[in-house]
């Protein structure tokens, strides 16, 4: 027999975190809640304690979406379902959508028992299904494949779960609490996805000596015995649910007044969030957290609550923006005044300041950057970076079989299918299957229509997609890099490539070189925002140490093989090429190391001046890779040179 579960009543602290996810046991069409914190903060218990307070489920008997029997799905798969009284009462479920879920086990598939044995296009539900009219919680959901992420949010937003794969077309409802937790330090969510969780949290373990120790007092007693820890808190456990109930019977009453509307309107309107989502999110909310203190209406209190939740998340625009609400700005949009709704609206000021073009505008010099080579050896910190821009792809060759990501080709298991395999993984490629079976059916005794298949008829659909990656960036921060307009422009560079690699679902490492030695500072991960945080603090001055820099990538790339042996590695080395410390000969001899353990990478010549070596040309030679100028990584300059060489070539046409 299982442990009882840890009482919600019981967790100490998290006051914003339980408030979250109590306001959408109210009213589930909030959206539910992302839930981020360092790892030991209790997330997941918080979580799995919810769920005992929901109320029960009256369900179908036999019915795998648990349809409700008063008002069952009319497009249900195992209907139609006559609307009768309830019959069959079970808890909500709480469903976990583990990180290594397959698309197959999170919306369903074709059940091939019944297809290879009936001949019948069934289908099998999926995680969807199950969490129907309870909680879905998926734990790291920023380690999820970004398809799999769209897929349940859309699921979520929509109430329903639409499938149109492997012949089979079903639609089924699919309302559930949404509860995603994560470790910002591993990785963070495109602020599109962001987005469509309701409501954010941020967790962390308190400092407070006396919440600590009570903290490890609970959990100790609750280890000791769970079941009689679970009575001693049930009473308070049970009035929770208690007030959920009486709560969701209220909500439809409660009204929002138009006075109050317009000051939602305009919190939303004060902090520049996009689109219209998060108004009805803070509606929704207002109005659960009303009806969660017994109001009739919506009042100022209800919204103030509402906007702390649902819109420090919805700031973030860029991947190296922290989310967060300034309070200030809260309570001065709060009480504005709003003119009534005939008034005319002040005419749009077109004459004043430039908007805000973003976190890393860089100055004029940042912008328009001098090349021109440093020959001081004073240490210092790097200039502030050049604006950022849009980057070019860089891709690894040949077809990996990694992480389902954006940038290198790779078998994957979503994308093109090319072909089908005897392999034990995979997608089920039916007519494969089929074609496989064909052949034997004489042999096979067929007398009626059908076709007898044997399991090792069975084949796998071949699918080429992409993968992410790790790139990992190794920065010559040497005096003759460090004059403050060229060394603006590579850390605007690195910045850029950092942007496209939190685009493409990489993980990231950051490499410096500089004096007599190479520094890893940043250790691959997937957070990239730590990589530009420590890239502006990077120190600069000194010689050039190419051969460390060189030989330091190579055991930080053969120790994360041995970590993570499907990922596959592009360097990025960024550097004039000028070796003053070890020399030319040890850096293209560490160069050829890395050819030879098959690391792919591009060389960024740093190189400006009237005078050129061709230095990072004959590194890139040695590498086995390419070699592009600074310029070349934009992806709108390349994009221009190929206009223009067209624009001539129809005009001598």
């Amino acid at each position: 027999m299982s442990a009882a579960r840890y009482p919600f009543s019981a967790i100490v602290g998290h006051d914003d975190l339980r408030l979250a996810l109590l306001l959408n046991a109210v009213h589930p069409g909030i959206g539910g809640v992302l839930v981020r914190g360092e790892k030991g903060t209790a997330k997941s218990t918080v979580v799995r304690a919810l769920s005992a307070l929901l109320p029960a489920v009256t369900a179908v008997p036999g019915c795998r979406f648990g349809c409700d029997p008063m008002a069952p799905d009319s497009t249900c798969p195992d209907g139609p379902h006559t609307a009768v009284a309830g019959q069959l009462i079970r808890p909500a479920r709480l469903v976990e959508l583990p990180v290594g879920a397959t698309e197959d086990r999170l919306v369903g598939s074709l059940d091939l028992q019944r297809a290879l044995t009936e001949g019948v296009s069934a289908y099998q539900p999926g995680l969807l299904a199950a969490a129907h009219r309870g909680v879905l919680y998926v734990d790291e959901v920023n380690l999820l494949p970004d398809h799999l992420v769209d897929v349940l949010l859309d699921a979520a937003a929509m109430g329903r779960a639409h499938v149109e794969r492997d012949g089979v077309s079903v639609s089924h409802a699919a309302s559930f609490l949404l509860v995603g937790t994560m470790n910002p330090e591993e990785g963070e969510l495109r602020p599109q996805l962001l987005d469509r969780f309701g409501l954010t949290v941020e967790v962390a373990a308190s400092r407070d000596v006396e919440t600590r120790a009570e903290v490890i007092r609970r959990r100790l007693r609750y280890e000791a015995d769970p079941a009689v820890f679970a009575a001693v808190w049930h009473p308070e456990d049970a009035a929770l649910a208690d007030r959920i109930t009486v709560a969701r019977a209220v909500l439809p009453g409660v009204v929002l007044p138009d006075g109050e509307l317009r000051r939602i309107a305009a919190v939303c309107a004060a902090f520049e969030v996009d689109g219209m989502r998060a108004d009805l999110v803070l509606a929704r909310t207002a109005m659960a957290h009303a009806a969660w203190r017994g109001a009739d209406a919506v009042g100022e209190e209800d919204i103030r609550v509402a906007a702390v939740l649902a819109l420090p998340h919805r700031r973030r625009r860029d991947p190296f923006d922290q989310p967060g609400l300034d309070s200030e700005q809260l309570e001065e949009a709060l009480s504005t005044e709003n003119p009534p709704p005939d008034d005319p609206p002040d005419p749009p000021n077109n004459g004043g300041a430039p908007p805000d073009m973003g976190t890393y505008r860089g100055d004029s010099a940042a912008n328009s950057p001098d090349m021109s080579p440093c020959r001081g050896d004073s240490s210092g910190v790097a200039s502030a970076p050049a604006a950022p821009f849009r980057a070019r792809l860089l891709a690894v060759p040949g077809v990996g079989a990694g992480v389902v990501g954006r940038r290198s080709a790779a078998r994957t298991s979503v994308g093109r299918t090319i072909r089908a395999t005897s392999a034990a993984s995979g997608g089920l490629h039916l007519l494969g299957t089929l074609a496989a079976a064909a052949p034997h059916q004489r042999a096979r005794g067929r007398s009626g229509p059908g076709l007898v298949v044997h399991r090792a008829d069975v084949r796998r659909a071949v699918r080429v997609g992409r993968e992410s990656n790790l790139v990992l960036f190794a920065v010559d921060a040497s005096g003759s890099m460090a004059a403050r307009t060229r060394m603006s422009a590579v850390t605007g560079a690195v910045l850029s490539l950092l942007r496209d690699a939190y685009q493409r679902r990489d993980k990231v490492g950051l490499i410096s070189f500089r004096g007599t030695e190479a520094q890893l500072v940043l250790p691959p991960t997937s957070a990239v925002d730590a990589a530009a945080a420590r890239l502006s603090a990077l120190r600069t001055g000194g010689r050039t140490p190419l051969a460390a820099g060189l030989l330091r990538s190579a055991r930080v790339l053969a120790a994360e093989r041995l970590r993570d042996p499907d990922r596959r590695a592009l360097l990025v080395v960024l550097t004039d090429g000028r070796a003053t410390h070890g020399g030319m000969d040890a850096a293209l001899a560490a160069a050829a190391l890395l050819r030879r353990d098959g690391v792919a990478s591009i060389v960024v010549d740093c190189e400006s001046g009237p005078v050129r070596l061709g230095l990072p040309d004959q590194l890139a030679v040695a590498l086995g890779g390419g070699c592009l100028r600074l310029a070349e990584l934009s992806a709108d300059a390349v994009a221009g040179v190929v206009r223009a060489a067209r624009s001539a070539a129809r005009s001598v046409a």
